[in-house]
């Protein structure tokens, strides 16, 4: 892997990064309802109580049914919307395991009262040496807070960090603190930071 390590951590989001949902199932839940499921699910007025650990991921469902007018279909939608099917991406956890190798690697990602629940349902509740949950922690990605958190945890200073997210607000903001930012798009991306 590295010859010398250039990083005392690697810091990951999970989401968009290590699991994946299936958005086409999504856009066919849309289609079949006729209802802006994901637009509404994601407003920020909606998902950032949850995100924030202020609202139960029940809670939130509920918010976005009403949200949608709050009837039967609308609530049948959302039931389905919160059943898409969601998985590991197998290439990037070899490499963060790769790299566990050498350095802790911290999840650090913007998630719900549920989180733990999944990460058992994939199989990841031992895989990092720490999850940074922003429901747990009560900031979200890009406040500067939850990085710092992140960071701590991982027992490095922020300019030693690896900070690996598929949003680039996220990214800009990890660099700001001085970490090696990388805007995940492909496994090539990670696979080329992790060297």
């Amino acid at each position: 892997m590295w010859a010398v390590t250039p990083f005392d951590a690697v810091l990951c989001d999970l989401d968009g990064v290590l699991r994946h949902f299936d958005h086409d199932q999504q856009a066919d839940i849309e289609a079949r309802y006729g209802l802006p499921l994901t637009a509404t699910a994601f407003a920020p007025e909606l998902i950032m109580p949850a995100t924030l650990g202020r609202v139960t991921e029940a809670q939130w469902a509920e918010s976005i049914a009403a949200a949608l007018g709050g009837d039967e279909p609308a609530r049948l939608a959302v039931a389905e919307f919160m059943q898409v099917r969601f998985w590991v991406d197998e290439q990037v956890r070899e490499l963060l395991a790769k790299a566990q190798a050498r350095v802790p690697v911290v999840l650090v990602t913007n998630a719900m009262d549920t989180l733990e629940e999944h990460l058992d349902r994939l199989g990841l509740t031992y895989f990092a040496d720490d999850v940074v949950s922003s429901a747990r922690v009560g900031v979200a990605k890009p406040d500067r807070r939850i990085y710092e958190i992140a960071a701590e945890r991982a027992g490095a200073a922020p300019e030693r960090c690896l900070f690996v997210d598929d949003r680039l607000e996220n990214v800009a903001a990890a660099r700001e603190l001085g970490m090696t930012g990388v805007h995940y798009r492909t496994y090539d991306d990670l696979a080329t930071a992790l060297g």
